[in-house]
């Protein structure tokens, strides 16, 4: 990959530990608001509602407040659980506030960022909302190493979509051809990416199927023998 100059990197999941990070979040907003379900069956519950809701999100189907408060109360509902809409509302918004004071890394990954940083040119491209993401990124100490931060709620689009890569190539100065996505979602990411015309590698952590459409890494370890 001697053309590549510039590498983005995906942020939740590929480099932040989103499912750590989260359930910390989770553990504490549970005992604030004393409800009395087991952090563990709750996540089984949530987990798969976020993600399902996230991708309609992610298509542009629904809002994000609808995301923030559905992805909670549908979880309630499944536990047959009574939660007041306040409530929810409140946790809610307590969910982003804090979800960045919890700051652990995916395995290697300042390993990895330390490596690659002396020979690229290395950026982010994220679908989470700025506020979120930018405090996640300063309080766990990730901003040293990314000349650019792309979000897709600055953006206005989501990625999958091109629009999102095309501005951050703009913001970056680099052009397709010199240009790698790291990320963890097939679709978002890598497909997206290479639809943009970015090489791409999937670091495939969530276990997803494999596919022929890129270079497959399973830890990010890995990325220092390919680069």
């Amino acid at each position: 990959m001697d053309h590549i100059k510039h590498i983005f990197f995906d942020l939740d999941h590929t480099l932040w530990d989103f499912k750590k990070n989260s359930s910390l979040t989770f553990k504490f907003l549970l005992e604030k608001y004393n409800i009395p379900v087991n952090l563990e069956i709750f996540l089984e519950i949530y987990m798969p509602i976020n993600f399902s809701l996230w991708k309609l999100y992610r298509d542009e189907k629904i809002s994000k407040e609808y995301l923030r408060h559905n992805r909670l109360k549908s979880a309630f509902e499944k536990l047959n659980m009574d939660i007041s809409a306040d409530i929810i509302d409140k946790m809610a918004d307590d969910y982003v506030t804090h979800l960045p004071d919890h700051n652990f890394l995916v395995k290697d990954t300042l390993l990895v960022l330390d490596y690659l940083v002396n020979n690229y040119e290395l950026h982010i491209i994220t679908n989470g909302f700025t506020e979120v993401q930018k405090k996640k990124i300063t309080n766990s100490n990730l901003d040293k190493y990314f000349s650019c931060i792309i979000d897709s709620e600055t953006v206005g689009v989501k990625k999958p979509n091109s629009k999102v890569f095309e501005y951050a190539l703009k913001a970056a100065g680099a052009t397709q051809k010199e240009s790698l996505m790291i990320g963890d979602n097939l679709e978002a990411d890598i497909i997206g990416a290479l639809n943009a015309g970015f090489s791409a590698i999937h670091f495939n952590n969530n276990n997803e199927p494999t596919h022929s459409h890129c270079k497959i890494i399973t830890n990010l370890k890995s990325l220092n023998s390919i680069l």
